[in-house]
């Protein structure tokens, strides 16, 4: 099925099925750009140079890739892009998008777990030190045929990924349409109205009044519990959302420019291609040739 020129993918599953395991070789990465209503954890080994689509992240993966995607429908595909092996090993596990709504996963022993899916849902890439801790266990997933062991195997993988902190999210949150969370209120309420006024002029002055700090004293709080400067922040959503229009309208760049808050075409231009690797032309180019008319 096609859902405005991406591959939107039919799950494999059956109603009570808890997870589909697909282990593979193949001698190239040609699956289209596509979308599902389920989660997946995605290895891939001796993929060095292949080019991981995830939202709005493009990137070249190297030899050893695992990214967990938990928020249904964000676009993704790894492409072949400059891979020259012709055997590259695969690994995708796909399980029901209502996982993380079950009791299990609130209470205190599934609480990492829980922490780990909801960053997920912007696509979540796992560094070389994680992948290695679950090795034996992916390689060992698809040749368990007891559906309870499969199961708790499952349970270990995502238990011991979930220690690890520095896991990297890949989307932006605008371009995957994700509520941005925080533990601060005054952080929460900031990004909401950033979410919501984008395209109008956003100063300090205002935001910090909104949450009754100082200007200097909220724009060292923010930065303390985002990890961003507020300008960066600001610059990451408008981008998200221009990229979103990118893929989806044929607006033109100009366009999609001004509408998301940027002065000049030079300066969009400018911050696109130092957050994401590429010119808006490209980007958009890159997601044409990725997508598939069926």
């Amino acid at each position: 099925m096609e859902t405005g020129g991406i591959l939107q993918e039919i799950a494999p599953l059956g109603e009570n099925d808890l997870m589909y395991v697909a282990d593979r070789h193949k001698a190239c990465c040609d699956f289209p750009l596509h979308r599902h209503t389920l989660c997946e954890l995605n290895f891939v080994e001796h993929g060095a140079g292949c080019e991981r689509i995830v939202g709005d992240s493009v990137e070249e993966i190297g030899e050893y890739e695992l990214v967990l995607i938990t928020s249904p429908n964000l676009e993704h595909t790894w492409a072949q892009g400059h891979c020259q092996n012709r055997d590259i090993h695969e690994i995708t596990i796909q399980f029901g998008a209502d996982f993380e709504a079950r009791n299990v996963l609130s209470t205190n022993p599934f609480r990492s777990i829980q922490k780990m899916f909801v960053r997920a849902q912007r696509g979540l890439c796992f560094p070389m030190a994680a992948i290695m801790s679950v090795y034996p266990r992916l390689q060992r997933l698809s040749s368990i045929r007891d559906g309870f062991e499969a199961a708790i195997e499952m349970a270990y993988i995502m238990h011991e990924l979930s220690k690890f902190d520095n896991a990297r999210e890949l989307s932006s949150s605008s371009f995957a349409q994700v509520r941005a969370t925080s533990e601060s209120r005054r952080v929460a309420r900031v990004k909401e109205y950033v979410s919501a006024h984008y395209a109008d002029e956003i100063r300090l002055e205002q935001l910090s009044a909104m949450v009754s700090m100082a200007p200097t004293a909220f724009s060292r709080f923010f930065k303390l519990r985002t990890g961003k400067t507020l300008s960066d922040y600001i610059v990451d959503v408008r981008l998200g959302i221009a990229s979103r229009k990118l893929v989806d309208t044929d607006e033109p760049i100009s366009s999609i420019c001004f509408d998301c808050g940027f002065n000049t075409l030079s300066n969009f231009n400018r911050l696109f291609r130092s957050r994401k690797g590429c010119s808006p032309t490209e980007f958009r180019e890159k997601y044409a040739k990725t997508k598939v008319i069926v």
